[in-house]
């Protein structure tokens, strides 16, 4: 199973599966992660995902973290 990682916008989130089967979940400073309260459509294809948050998540962009990076 592959794992993506993103900082939005200063939340940082893993999802992990592949196109079809996405798990979201929210990653902690302590390593713990619990789901997250929002779905990856199975549509949605890897190279797809940054934007996808970035479209989902817009209204928490700040001047100083407004951007949706993958991470690793």
């Amino acid at each position: 199973m592959r794992e993506f990682r993103f900082n939005v916008f200063g939340t940082l989130i893993a999802i992990t599966g592949s196109a079809g089967a996405w798990q979201a979940f929210h990653l902690g400073a302590d390593g713990k992660r619990r789901p997250a309260d929002f779905i990856v459509p199975s549509d949605i294809a890897e190279d797809e995902l940054s934007e996808y948050l970035a479209d989902l998540f817009h209204e928490q962009a700040t001047p100083k973290k407004g951007t949706v990076e993958r991470i690793g």
